[in-house]
């Protein structure tokens, strides 16, 4: 097998072509174009020049003489010839009426003519050179900062400076009890040694998108009243060889000049990789960059009081020497909130806004199942944007629940041009939806029934809020939602007799838990208790793939 050779080559390399460059035209090219401008000419011809009154001006030099003339054109050109002995050639030059001089050659040493000739050109260059990349710094992120050769991008937070405290995450009490110990370790550090306990050197944040894993490593640097070290791992990973290994090291040999400290790594799963999941070369930056993480993990020491925080929503993808013991040692899980975490962070996010008294929390957040936290900020958030729109002085209830509507299905289109037919066809299969749940024994009570478009591509919707949290789903629930799905088709189909393609969505919808049902669920009497499919990146959105052939799942 052949190892592919990285052909990426240092920026200096550049700076050695491009100066040769120079050497050879100022050498070659340079003495070439300047002689162009230049005409020789012999003696006889100078003379014959001056005798016609076509010469203009004359320097005499000691080995030649040049000089300035109208050619046959009737245009001034500049000409050159050798010197001989002439003793007339001044009477000459007088009586013509010609300008003339002798030239007095100055002497360079050879260091000065070295240094105007050769380092002056490159230090031009090299200032030129410097002053582009600057510019590019500023117009190109990632690129640019490539050319801060080895230099770690971190975002230091020193001491309390995050701003965030445990008071601030809600929702996520398990994840705050697996920190705790950490914050413990870096207040006492005595007690933990005295009894011979080794704390983690890390611990990894995992969990979906928005569950608040990078405002728990700020909690934990605030709670622990030391310096806080933020970086992504997109930012290790540059256009040239080695800048991601330089900049890990530059990141540990900073943390440990200020330790106690923690070091968090948002989006670990950038640089730590899997180094059998993809690529063609086995030496490419993102391995060098995951190799020299490894070792720098295993060089520290974790007495000393630096702990290493990372996050990611892609665990399975990571190095399993990443994950082992006395690197990762702690894996945290930061799961989407339940019904009273929902309710909690909507409390905490809610202290920001000014609410009216009966705010009702604990029934958006009934209606805001599978929410993450950043779901819900953005819930308080639309509701307070929605107030002010409304001119009033503070947020009532009604812009809570539009403001859920809206994270959910989009903005109201209500200039929307729809025809009465198409809108009533749109209410019976709303209403089909809503009688069908309305007559399940196992099925959510419904909310809301609507038919004004949505932004998201909604014509209409029926919203169902379950009156608690449920985490398990029975066979009997599972069927019921599969018949609300169909319930707007089927209305369409009794009072119309026709169908539309307005069903599209809830047949993907049924159709998806109709085959977890059988692939996953064990729920199919024909196929009995059999996984026949595996889910992949669970958290984010749960790729499904049959491990069965097509004729199987047919």
């Amino acid at each position: 097998m052949k190892i592919q050779k990285n052909s990426k080559k240092p920026l200096i390399y550049y700076y050695a072509v491009v100066i040769v460059i120079m050497m050879l035209a100022n050498t070659f090219l340079l003495p070439m174009i300047l002689k162009k401008e230049i005409s020789p000419v012999d003696y006889g011809t100078f003379l014959k020049q001056i005798e016609s009154g076509q010469v203009k001006k004359v320097e005499i030099q000691d080995n030649q003489i040049g000089f300035s003339a109208l050619n046959e054109e009737g245009k001034e050109g500049l000409y050159i010839t050798g010197r001989l002995e002439d003793p007339e050639l001044v009477n000459r030059l007088y009586s013509a009426n010609v300008t003339f001089e002798r030239i007095i050659p100055k002497e360079n040493s050879p260091l000065v003519d070295f240094l105007i000739y050769w380092i002056l050109p490159m230090v031009i260059f090299t200032f030129l050179g410097q002053r582009f990349i600057g510019k590019i710094q500023g117009k190109m992120g990632g690129m640019g900062n490539a050319m801060t050769f080895g230099k770690s991008n971190v975002k230091v937070y020193v001491e309390a400076q995050t701003g965030k405290t445990f008071a601030d995450v809600a929702g996520q009490d398990e994840a705050k009890e697996a920190l705790q110990e950490i914050v413990d370790f870096l207040h006492n550090p005595q007690k933990y040694k005295e009894i011979g306990a080794k704390v983690p050197k890390g611990a990894l944040l995992v969990g979906p998108p928005g569950t608040g894993k990078t405002l728990l490593a700020k909690a934990v640097a605030g709670e622990s009243k030391v310096p806080f070290f933020s970086i992504s791992g997109s930012e290790f990973v540059e256009m040239f060889v080695g800048m991601g290994a330089a900049r890990v090291r530059d990141l540990f040999k900073q943390a440990q000049e200020k330790s106690p400290c923690i070091v968090f790594i948002d989006e670990i799963d950038t640089i730590g990789k899997s180094r059998n999941s993809g690529g063609l070369g086995g030496n490419d930056e993102r391995e060098q960059t995951l190799n020299q993480l490894l070792t720098e993990m295993d060089g520290f020491d974790a007495d000393k009081g630096v702990v290493i925080l990372a996050a990611t929503n892609r665990p399975e993808t990571l190095d399993k020497a990443l994950l082992r013991p006395g690197r990762f040692d702690r894996r945290v899980p930061v799961e989407l909130p339940d019904l009273r975490g929902r309710e909690d962070i909507l409390k905490v996010h809610g202290k920001k806004v000014k609410l009216a008294e009966d705010i009702d929390f604990n029934a958006i957040a009934r209606a805001t199942s599978g929410a993450s936290g950043a779901d819900l900020a953005n819930i308080i958030n639309e509701g307070a944007l929605r107030a002010v729109k409304f001119g009033r002085r503070y947020i009532v209830q009604s812009d809570l629940e539009e403001a859920v509507e809206v994270v959910i299905a989009g903005y109201q289109r209500k200039n929307a041009v729809i025809s009465m037919k198409d809108k009533l066809t749109i209410a019976y299969h709303e209403i089909g939806h809503a009688l069908v749940a309305a007559k399940q024994n196992h099925s959510a009570p419904v909310h809301k029934i609507t038919i004004i478009p949505r932004t998201s591509g909604a014509l209409g919707y029926t919203m169902q809020v379950e009156e608690g949290e449920k985490v398990l789903m029975t066979k009997e629930q599972a069927l019921d939602k599969i018949a609300t799905y169909m319930g707007g088709r089927a209305a369409e189909e009794i009072v119309f007799n026709t169908i539309t393609s307005g069903a599209s969505n809830d047949i993907e919808q049924a159709t998806k838990i109709a085959r977890a049902m059988v692939t996953r669920f064990g729920m199919s009497e024909k196929f009995g208790m059999m996984a026949l499919e595996t889910v992949n990146n669970q958290y984010l959105g749960g790729d499904a793939s049959l491990i069965v052939s097509a004729e199987t799942a047919i």
